[in-house]
C-alpha cells in the first residue's frame, strides 16, 4: 500500500486517533508538529517535565500540556515516546500495560532485556509498538530497495558531530543502531561472528566505533559511526550477485551500478586484451561495462512517512513497517557489538588496556588551588640521599 493510499484510507474514517507526545525535546517538538497536522488525528497533548518546554509546546499546537505521561490514561489512543533512552521502558510499561498503542523512538530501550519486556507486553494486549527506525521510510532506500535483494557484502556510514543529545548512551545504540536495523532488514540471516572498537572520548560511552558482522548467509557487513565528525555522513553501500546501490540518506540520493553481460557472462578479460585493446577500452571501460545509473527518489519527508505508518496501524490493525520486534533485533545486534568494543585488547596481549578506553588517564600534577580559603597543610619534603 502506498504512502496516498495510507492516507486516503485513514481519512475515510471519521473518528480520529487520540495521541500525544511523551518527550518535547528536539525530535518530540517534531513529533508534535507533525501528528498535529496529520487529518486522522488530534493531539490530545504533550508531556514533559520541564515545564517551559510542554507549555511552548502545546500552545504552538493548540492542546493542553501535562507534567506525567499517566495523567493522559484514559484520555489518548496512541503515544509517541521521544524521552531519553533510559526512560523508554518505564513509560512504556506504563501506558502499554493500559493498552495504549506505541511509537518509541529508537532505540527500544536501553537494553534487550528491557525491550523484550516491551515487545511481550504489546503482544499480550494486542497493541501495536513500533520503533523510530526512521531511515526505513527515507525515499532514498525505498527507491534502491529493489537493487537490495540478497546483499553479499555492506558497507554503512554513518557520522556526526556531537549534538549533546542521547548523551545516556553511545554511538552504537545511538546512531549505529539505525544502520543495524537496516543491514538486519536486508540480509535476513543469524548473525555468527561480531568484530569491534572503539573510543569514548566526550564521557562513559564510546563516540567513534567501527564493526564488522558476519552472517550465517555468508553475507559480511562493515559499520562505522561516529559522533566526534567534522563531516557528517549518512550512506549505504550494498554489493549483490546482480550488481552495486549506493544510498545516501542524508542527500536521498540512489545510484546502482550493473554489470554489462559481457562481465556477466565472464566473457571479458583484461588479461588477454592486447596493448592496442586495451589502450582502445582504457577510457571507456567503467561507462561500457559498469554504468552508473541515478535512480529516481520521488520527494517526501520520513518522519511524516512514519508517522502516517503508525496512525495506519492503529486504525486498521495491520503490524507497522518497523515493528517493536525488530528493534528488539537491532538492541540484541548492538549488544554484540558493544561487547566486542568493552573486550577489544589495544595490544593484543593478556593484561593490557581494553574497551573504548584504550589508556589510563595521565597522572597530572595539579596546580595550586588559588580558591582554598586556608592555608594547605604543610608538605615535608626528604632530601634525595
Amino acid at each position: 500500500m502506498s504512502h496516498s493510499e495510507e492516507r486516503n484510507e485513514v481519512r475515510s474514517n471519521e473518528k480520529p486517533v487520540r495521541a500525544a507526545v511523551v518527550g518535547v525535546g528536539h525530535l518530540g517538538r517534531i513529533h508534535a508538529r507533525i501528528l498535529a497536522a496529520l487529518p486522522a488525528v488530534e493531539l490530545v497533548g504533550v508531556v514533559d517535565p520541564i515545564e517551559a518546554n510542554r507549555r511552548e509546546v502545546a500552545a504552538a499546537h493548540q492542546t493542553r500540556s501535562f507534567a506525567d505521561h499517566r495523567e493522559l490514561v484514559g484520555q489518548i489512543d496512541a503515544a509517541v515516546i521521544a524521552t531519553p533512552t533510559r526512560f523508554h521502558a518505564q513509560v512504556a510499561r506504563d501506558l502499554l500495560t493500559v493498552g495504549i498503542h506505541l511509537l518509541v523512538e529508537k532505540p527500544l530501550a536501553a537494553s534487550s532485556v528491557e525491550a523484550a519486556e516491551m515487545v511481550e507486553s504489546a503482544r499480550r494486549r494486542g497493541v501495536v509498538l513500533q520503533v523510530g527506525h526512521v531511515e526505513r521510510f527515507n525515499p532514498a532506500l525505498m527507491a534502491a530497495t529493489p537493487h537490495l535483494r540478497e546483499p553479499k557484502y555492506i558497507e554503512a556510514v554513518r557520522r556526526s558531530g556531537f549534538s549533546f543529545r542521547s548523551t545516556d548512551i553511545g554511538v552504537v545504540l545511538d546512531l549505529m543502531v539505525h544502520d543495524l536495523d537496516l543491514i538486519l532488514s536486508l540480509v535476513r540471516s543469524p548473525i555468527r561472528q561480531v568484530d569491534a572498537l572503539g573510543v569514548a572520548l566526550f564521557g562513559r560511552h564510546e563516540d567513534l566505533v567501527n564493526a564488522r558482522l558476519t552472517f550465517a548467509n555468508g553475507c559480511v557487513a562493515t559499520l562505522s559511526a561516529s559522533r566526534a565528525s567534522h563531516e557528517a555522513a549518512r550512506t549505504m553501500q550494498v554489493w549483490t550477485r546482480r550488481g552495486y546501490a549506493a544510498v545516501d540518506f542524508a542527500a536521498r540520493t540512489a545510484t546502482v551500478v550493473r554489470p554489462s553481460e559481457a562481465i556477466a557472462r565472464h566473457e571479458l578479460d583484461i588479461e588477454r586484451l592486447s596493448v592496442a585493446e586495451r589502450s582502445e577500452l582504457k577510457d571507456h571501460l567503467l561507462a561500457e561495462h559498469l554504468p552508473v545509473e541515478q535512480l529516481v527518489v520521488p520527494p517526501g519527508d520520513p518522519l511524516t512517512a512514519e508517522l502516517t505508518d503508525f496512525v495506519t496501524a492503529v486504525r486498521t490493525g495491520r503490524a507497522p513497517r518497523v515493528s517493536g520486534q525488530q528493534g528488539l533485533d537491532a538492541i540484541r545486534a548492538a549488544e554484540l557489538v558493544l561487547a566486542q568494543v568493552e573486550t577489544h585488547s589495544w595490544d593484543g596481549t593478556p593484561g593490557g588496556p581494553v574497551g573504548p578506553r584504550p589508556a589510563a588517564a595521565p597522572q597530572i600534577i595539579r596546580g595550586p588551588h588559588w580558591n582554598w580559603k586556608t592555608a594547605p597543610a604543610p608538605i615535608h619534603r626528604r632530601e634525595a640521599g
